[in-house]
């Protein structure tokens, strides 16, 4: 499987975020089913879940909160 990795990202309501891949595809990702685990649970905090940025090869949250590239593009 090829790997795509995001190149801009949107922070949407219900902690979905609109994401835009190298390949210039468009995809929706709901965090909201991640929000149950501990190490996702700050992004729980609009204000926090709203900060997300591109990193180098995916999405970050402030204290290093990331999903991975492929899961992001795999499952939405």
């Amino acid at each position: 499987m090829e790997s795509y990795y995001p190149i801009a990202v949107k922070a949407l309501k219900e902690y979905k975020l609109l994401i835009t891949f190298d390949n210039k595809e468009k995809r929706i990702f709901d965090v909201a089913p991640y929000l149950s685990d501990s190490f996702y649970a700050p992004l729980k905090s609009p204000p926090i879940f709203n900060s997300v940025k591109i990193s180098p090869i995916s999405l970050e949250w402030a204290g290093g909160i990331d999903i991975c590239p492929d899961e992001l593009y795999s499952d939405v």
